[in-house]
């Protein structure tokens, strides 16, 4: 498979949608561990949705030394790869999240992976996940070059508990994502301004953390998207501080900050993200939706868009890009 080709399918999901009845999904643990009871709920979702589930043999091992992490890393890197390999794979959704996605990227093989990104349709294979997930979606960004989605994860209360999020997700796995907004109902403009380009990012501590990895070299520019959980100011500082030392927030057209769901204050979070984002000459929205928000939306990656950031009592678009 050329890159051309994986390249072209960045826009796959412009026009037709990602999934549709019948299709197979992977469900895969990179990350932190969940239970049989979740892992149960999870997979009836999906099924009444239409789809054909199938979960990865080692989902609920626990790991030898470490209980944050869903088995070993070489289980975890099995699982991951033996979805995205499988020729009747059409999407792997990350069950949930945690830490320990970005201890699988190094043992990859990325040229096998490349050689399986397509379906049997032609069009490239989905992944979805959120929070640690973010370590795969930068990894697929770069070694793939497919689109991804950012979403609340099935394995999660926040799915359970939210009629919405369940809605929004479903949205996206099968309806085209052409045009399709994603400005949230608490968005404010931070910054006025326009800008166009792809969609990238995800969780502040983890695009920190791939810093000075092959990942985080690959910067494409274009809206970048910030959120995180649980991390008080002084963190948060220190993150944005990092991203702005290698030039991710320099590179960017556009910034789309999420939800700050348990950070600190979110008047300080907001001053903070004044002191390090308003200057940058770009424009800046505050608060979107998407994220560890209980109502948390979900974002396209990989994929180009617009944002057009009006001053305070106008309106907002943010959206995925029309197809050609």
């Amino acid at each position: 498979m050329s890159v051309t080709a994986v390249t072209a399918g960045r826009a796959s999901y412009l026009a037709s949608a990602p999934l549709q009845p019948g299709d197979r999904v992977r469900f895969v643990s990179p990350s932190g561990p969940g239970n049989a009871e979740s892992l149960e709920r999870a997979v009836g979702y999906y099924r009444d949705w239409g789809l054909d589930v199938v979960v990865g043999d080692h989902v609920l091992d626990p790991h030898p030394r470490a209980s944050y992490l869903a088995g070993s890393d070489d289980v975890r890197r099995q699982d991951l790869v033996d979805a995205w390999c499988d020729p009747d794979t059409d999407a792997v959704v990350c069950l949930r999240g945690g830490y320990g996605a970005m201890r699988l990227l190094d043992g990859i093989d990325w040229s096998r992976m490349r050689a399986a990104a397509l379906r049997r349709d032609g069009r490239p294979k989905l992944l979805t996940g959120s929070s640690d997930v973010t370590a795969l979606h930068e990894a697929f960004r770069v070694h793939l070059d497919v689109p991804t989605l950012f979403c609340p994860m099935p394995g999660n209360d926040v799915f359970r508990d939210a009629t919405s999020v369940r809605g929004d997700v479903h949205r996206w796995l099968f309806e085209p994502w052409a045009g399709r907004s994603i400005v949230g109902p608490r968005t404010e403009v931070l910054v006025p301004g326009a800008a166009e380009g792809r969609f990238t990012g995800g969780n502040l501590s983890l695009l920190a953390m791939a810093l000075g990895a092959a990942e985080a070299e690959a910067r494409p520019g274009g809206i970048l998207f910030l959120e995180d959980i649980d991390e008080e100011a002084y963190r948060l500082d220190s993150y944005l501080l990092q991203l702005q030392r290698a030039g991710r927030l320099a590179d960017a057209a556009g910034i789309v900050l999420g939800s700050w769901h348990k950070c600190a204050e979110p008047g300080a979070v907001r001053a903070l993200m004044q002191e390090y984002l308003g200057d940058l000459g770009v424009p800046v929205l505050w608060e979107q939706g998407f994220g560890h928000d209980p109502e948390a939306l979900s974002v396209p990656l990989n994929v180009d868009g617009v944002l057009d950031a009006v001053q305070a009592g106008g309106g907002i678009r943010l959206a995925v890009a029309e197809a050609v």
